[in-house]
């Protein structure tokens, strides 16, 4: 092997947290420099499962994860170190082939230098890795009008649970006859996923279509593998977290980009005129539509008065939108902008326009300012990242809003909502103190009501952030008893003895209360700004 392996208690105790409310140490960290290191350590956690030891395997990219995926009591493979290059780019037919340790501020760094760029970079895009956004089918405030990561993922390169490398594409009949035929664990896998899927057509078409909301990051998305492109195991490992595969490479397309947008804030006095004004607004497709409301505002004022002075023009409204247009023709973005004032100002808004870059910068202090709040402790407490990635079906957004509010209300935590409103994305995260057993109560009461409220909704209690160890408790919520069995079968096709980053799928509640850190911070993360 070239790479790194360790099990220094120090670097086990860095590794022990990721951005989650969770704790788990690593018996041993491996920093991999090839695929090849991939392999190696794939092939010997499978010789020890043969002999009847499990020692799990872990992907990690910059521990920005709040589902608790990127831990384990296992092998940790972490790539920023070594697996971090940008290996082609070809800006003419516009796809690029990086590593999974490749972050998200490098690659989009050198698009932006051939006028390019990959839309659904999240927030977390200084330090998050591609490998992470591909494991979590991440989105971000560009997804409003470009989508997710999955649309943008072309081929993998994936090692399985035994070591063996496989490369995805859409395969035709005769590509996919081909690969049925294989003696090798990639032909079984293959095999018995094809005739899973056969069995299970009506059943998986019923349950991909329980959730109305634009993302939907939970379970597999077993709905993609057959299409009009043909037979693709890509969309399977994109928002797997993992517990398929492990990437190794992988193929993305990118799109032009056009730096010279318009943005604007819209102050609005009720969340109600959300159901009026957000559907006229995403009519003239937004490059972002991010939200945040009244109680963020307040907190931030709080925490630091000066912060936002002079940059909102109604600091009292219930709800703000940062919404950008960036159409190449500078008419159609003029265009937009003034029907978005129209449509702001017909609802009593209040509307504010920033073409100059540091007129823009303000306004993007105030979406930014989010930060304050996940960085300023009350006394012990602090946000916690508990059920914060809430996507629900834009038309009722407003409704999701207000029900949560009371919510949060009814436990004694301040109502502070974030997100991609374009998008349907909500995100909270309650101030508590997660040393004290009332507070750890709490947390979990909010969770459950929150996801129970997502579902009635036809939501989804992941919009991006996959299922991990945190949420897993909660899928019963999303799918039927059967489907969700159906999920754990997929993963046996492919991970026979339960070696790749057991738990994201299976993870009870009493596993995650076991695990919950009391003293929740973000240490290894200070070098960077949260953003959420």
């Amino acid at each position: 092997m070239l790479g790194e392996v360790t099990a220094s208690p120090e670097v086990r105790r860095h590794f022990a947290h990721d951005a989650s409310i969770l704790q788990l140490a690593p018996a041993m960290v491996v920093y991999p420099r090839n695929e090849n290191d991939i392999r190696k350590t794939a092939r010997f956690a499978w010789q020890l499962a043969k002999r009847g030891r499990v020692m799990p395997i872990t992907a990690r990219g910059g521990g920005s994860d709040t589902s608790g995926a990127a831990l384990t009591n296992g092998v940790l493979l972490v790539f920023p170190a070594h697996m971090n290059r940008i290996l082609t780019l070809d800006p003419r037919k516009e796809f690029t082939t990086v590593e999974p340790g490749a972050t998200y501020d490098k690659l989009e760094q050198t698009l932006y230098t051939h006028g390019l760029f990959l839309p659904p970079y999240p927030a977390s895009q200084n330090y998050a890795t591609i490998g992470g956004g591909i494991a979590n089918n991440a989105i971000g405030e560009k997804s409003v009008k470009y989508g997710n990561t999955g649309k943008y993922v072309e081929q993998l390169r994936v090692v399985l649970a035994n070591g063996e490398v496989i490369e995805t594409e859409p395969l035709s009949k005769r590509d996919l006859n081909r690969k049925l035929g294989l003696s090798t664990f990639e032909g079984e896998v293959y095999r018995s996923l094809d005739a899973l899927l056969e069995e299970n057509t009506e059943l998986i078409s019923a349950e991909s279509k329980r959730s109305k909301a634009r993302h939907n990051a939970t379970g597999y998305n077993l709905a993609a593998v057959k299409s009009k492109k043909g037979f693709d195991l890509t969309p399977l490992f994109v928002g797997s977290q993992g517990s398929l595969g492990i990437i190794s490479e992988a193929t993305l397309r990118v799109v032009p980009y056009n730096p010279s947008a318009e943005l604007a804030l819209l102050s609005l006095n009720e969340v109600e005129d959300l159901n009026d004004v957000l559907p006229k607004i995403l009519e003239l497709k937004p490059s972002i539509c991010d939200m945040l409301n009244k109680t963020v505002v307040e907190e931030v004022t709080r925490v630091n008065p000066h912060q936002l002075q002079g940059v909102l023009l109604r600091p009292q409204a219930a709800i703000h939108l940062l919404i950008e247009f960036d159409d190449p023709k500078d008419g159609a973005q003029r265009k937009a902008m003034k029907q978005a004032q129209k449509i702001t100002e017909r609802a009593d808004g209040a509307f504010r326009l920033a073409v100059k870059s540091d007129d823009q910068d303000q306004l993007r202090k105030v979406r930014q300012s989010v930060t304050t709040i996940l960085t300023s402790p009350r006394g012990q407490a602090k946000s916690v990242p508990v059920a914060e990635d809430i996507s629900v079906p834009v038309d009722r957004l407003a409704e999701f809003l207000q029900k949560a509010t009371e919510i949060y209300t009814a436990n004694g935590m301040p109502p502070v909502v974030w997100g991609h409103a374009g998008d349907g994305v909500v995100r909270m995260q309650p101030v508590l103190n997660l040393g004290q057993i009332g507070d750890r109560q709490r947390l979990f009461n909010i969770a459950a009501s929150i996801y129970q409220l997502a579902v009635s909704m036809e939501g989804s209690i992941s919009a991006a952030a996959g299922d991990g160890r945190v949420r897993a408790p909660y899928l019963f919520y999303q799918y039927s008893k059967e489907y969700n069995e159906l999920l754990l079968d997929v993963k046996k096709i492919f991970d026979p003895h339960g070696i790749l980053n057991p738990g994201v799928k299976t993870f009870n509640l009493e596993q995650v209360k076991a695990l919950v850190r009391g003293d929740y911070n973000l240490d290894h993360r200070h070098e960077h700004l949260p953003r959420s």
